[in-house]
């Protein structure tokens, strides 16, 4: 369990991972969407440098209610960006995600990093699943990616894919 100090730095890392285009600012929404799961955090010197969470959700492919390791605040302090920190996090990620889930799932505009750990892009349309039916969400196609496990099923990367809804961005 983190203190209130490890908190308050690991939120601080994370705002500090997304300056520049307020677009991609870390917000609260996104911190709620990263508690609750497991969080994967690399220190150095007793500093906390790099993290990710998995969350579960469940992700429908094709008729498959797949239960789905959802990969939330992905990040590197800044000064220690590009050294291969957040590699080593991602590679803890996705064993987590091989042993304990049928599928990995993650949004990004990043896809090259993702790529060469084994991530695959989701080529169908997204939708999210409301009370009222699915929605489509043709402003996440492309950008939504997977981490097939041994349990997946056999999946086409071109069928439609969707995500329970939750507050703020569905994927």
């Amino acid at each position: 369990m983190l203190s209130d100090g490890e908190i308050a730095h690991l939120r601080g890392l994370l705002e500090a991972a997304f300056v520049g285009d307020p677009e991609d600012a870390f917000r609260d929404i996104d911190w709620e969407h990263a508690i609750g799961g497991t969080h994967v955090l690399l220190e150095l010197d007793r500093t906390i440098v790099a993290h990710a969470s998995v969350v579960e959700r469940a992700i429908r492919v094709a008729g498959h209610l797949l239960r789905t390791g959802y990969v939330e605040a992905v990040a590197t302090a800044p000064e220690h960006q590009r050294t291969g920190l957040g590699t080593l996090v991602m590679e803890e990620v996705g064993a987590l995600i091989q042993a304990e889930y049928q599928l990995g799932a993650l949004g990004t505009g990043e896809h090259g990093f993702y790529e060469r750990l084994g991530w695959q892009t989701w080529k169908g349309p997204t939708s999210v699943r409301t009370p009222n039916g699915e929605v489509r969400t043709p402003d996440e196609d492309g950008y939504v990616m997977v981490l097939e496990t041994p349990t997946t099923p056999r999946l086409d990367p071109g069928d439609p894919i969707s995500c329970d809804l939750r507050t703020g961005d569905a994927w």
